[in-house]
């Protein structure tokens, strides 16, 4: 049995590895979306023109949800007391929900379903975070 001390003192490190992995799978969805948006519209002239896409295209205004969920991770990481294993929980819960791929979900929900269906290297990414996330939430209090 792995003792709660263990499991608050391992908890930065894990939500550590969550977010590694979060930020694996969010390069793989614009690099994914790029692609796609690119056969569409045309190819994207530079880094930049990227960038004002991301943050006003509503064609990418879907991934929001993923960039806060890291932020909001950062913003845990960075804080003065370290995350313990309830605030490693509650991130791992929320991950699980939005990471719930459905053509019948939310906008994030559905765009996801249809990016994993477009992208191995999105099932992949998907994959890693979800081993991730059941090794983690298989803490015991």
């Amino acid at each position: 049995m792995v003792s709660d001390n263990h499991i608050e003192s391992s908890a930065p490190t894990q939500l550590r590895e969550v977010r590694e992995s979060l930020l694996h799978l969010h390069k793989t969805l614009l690099d994914s979306e790029r692609e796609i948006y690119e056969r569409r519209h045309g190819r994207i002239e530079s880094n930049y023109t990227f960038l004002e896409l991301l943050m006003h295209d509503p064609w990418f205004d879907w991934l929001h949800r993923l960039s806060e969920l890291i932020v909001q991770i950062d913003e845990m990481l960075d804080a003065d007391e370290p995350p313990g294993k309830r605030g490693l929980d509650g991130v791992i819960d929320q991950t699980k929900g939005l990471l719930s791929p459905s053509e019948n979900g939310d906008e994030f929900q559905r765009k996801y379903f249809t990016a994993l269906q477009q992208s191995p290297d999105v099932v992949l990414a998907h994959s890693e975070v979800v081993r991730l996330l059941g090794r983690n939430s298989g803490l015991q209090d």
